[in-house]
């Protein structure tokens, strides 16, 4: 297949392996975390990490954006779908993440509440359109790369007159997540893999605050295994020169100024929340992204009078520390037994991006 096949290339992916191991320094331990969710399963489709020296330790971050939400946003979720009249849309991983007491989107269905699966947030405008007497919610999530489709989507709302389509927002910030990574001090990390999509969007000067303060060297790669194993080799010659710096693996599809016409149509609709509440992160300041007020009567949280929960993950599930990079998935007592993709306890191994579901895929 021609422009994927090329980033396949066992050859090349030989010598790129050849080179890494004749520039990492035995003395030098390199921790680099990959930020991004589509990284992970690239990492254990391939086998990379058995590939590295030994002194070369990725670690998984908080890059799975159905992951990161918190139990109780998803059972806020489950109680907007059980409203009167009210038809709930949303992407098929989040049908099946737990909520408190294990209960969920599908679950909810199964009891009579009109969720549905969608595609794309145009589907959830359509939807819409063909059911004037329905207030639809759509539960938007993710990071910087679904927000672009969600802004869009108001603005069209707005443009039809779709007094009935209503947007429950919960999509968050990238860089500010690695700065509270890092803030923490939990975990070592020497370098980052920068995430791919997200970064098509906000651009590679978007992580240059978040290099600087804590200075550490940012290479943003594309998702083959060639592209991985490339931007390995350049943290390692950073972290070797003690050079912090972003470098731009995936310059085929990465610009400085990301899609400014997308960060444009963001800024029109969305701004910037006080703080919101990552799973295994906590309350970050900053983080989230909100409705703003001109266009409120598509806000779900305005139109509806959402209560708050108090809900928490199932104690066993490390899906929090394995979001913070402390753990691995095979560390989690649940792994592999009572929880697996077939019967999620916690949102890693239910999505696609999940560190937990990556691991049981490529290597149960």
């Amino acid at each position: 297949m021609k422009y994927i096949d090329e980033f396949r290339n066992s050859a090349v992916a030989k010598k790129l392996i050849e080179q890494i191991n004749g520039t990492v320094k035995p003395e030098i331990n390199y921790r680099l975390m990959e930020f991004c969710g589509g990284h992970t399963h690239a990492i254990h489709r391939y086998a990379l990490s058995q590939l590295l020296p030994k002194n070369i330790k990725l670690i998984h971050g908080p890059g799975c954006p159905v992951c990161v939400l918190p139990i109780p946003r998803i059972d806020q979720a489950i109680w907007l779908a059980s409203q009167e009249n009210v038809i709930l849309c949303s992407y098929a991983d989040m049908l099946r993440v737990p909520g408190d007491h294990q209960d969920s989107l599908i679950k909810a269905k199964s009891r009579g509440a009109d969720v549905r699966i969608i595609y794309s947030v145009g589907d959830a405008l359509k939807i819409a359109q063909n059911n004037p007497e329905k207030i639809i919610v759509f539960f938007a999530i993710g990071f910087e790369t679904t927000t672009p489709p969600t802004a869009h989507a108001l603005l069209e709302a707005k443009r039809l007159g779709l007094t009935n389509f209503k947007v429950f927002c919960n999509h968050v910030l990238t860089p500010v997540a690695m700065a509270a990574i890092l803030h923490t001090d939990e975990v070592e990390i020497d370098g980052f893999i920068g995430p791919s999509h997200v970064s098509i969007v906000i651009g590679s000067d978007a992580y240059k605050k978040v290099s600087d303060d804590y200075q550490k060297p940012i290479v943003i790669a594309g998702f083959e295994p060639l592209d991985v194993l490339q931007s390995i080799l350049y943290l390692i010659e950073l972290i070797n020169n003690k050079k912090v710096t972003i470098i731009n693996q995936y310059s085929r599809a990465v610009s400085t100024a990301g899609n400014t016409n997308a960060q444009q149509m963001i800024a029109e609709v969305l701004e910037i929340r006080d703080e919101f509440s990552w799973r295994g992160l906590g309350a970050i300041p900053h983080s989230g992204l909100k409705i703003k007020a001109a266009y409120q009567d598509y806000d779900a949280e305005v139109y509806f009078n959402i209560p708050l929960f108090n809900s928490d993950d199932v104690k066993a599930c490390e899906c929090p520390q394995i979001l913070r990079g402390l753990k691995e998935p095979r560390e989690c007592k649940l792994f592999g037994k009572a929880c697996t993709p077939e019967h999620p306890m916690g949102a890693c191994m239910v999505s696609s991006e999940g560190a937990c579901a990556a691991s049981y895929q490529y290597t149960v």
